[in-house]
């Protein structure tokens, strides 16, 4: 499973909106995210693992 995936099952049921407002990304940014389409840089791996609790290795490098 692909980090995209990952971080489309790590939402859930929030909207994707939600987690905007409370990571400070973009709407259009963290659906390239959830899509594949754009890789995050370092620094939005760790807002995204810290809001998720998770570490960055579990979302974005582990199979």
């Amino acid at each position: 499973m692909g980090y995209a995936e990952k971080l489309r099952k790590l939402r859930g049921e929030k909207s994707r909106a939600e987690v905007c407002k409370d990571t400070g990304i973009k709407l259009s940014t963290l659906q390239m995210y959830e899509c594949g389409e754009r890789n995050p840089k370092d620094s939005v791996k760790r807002i995204l693992a810290d809001y998720y609790k998770k570490t960055v290795q579990e979302i974005f490098f582990d199979d």
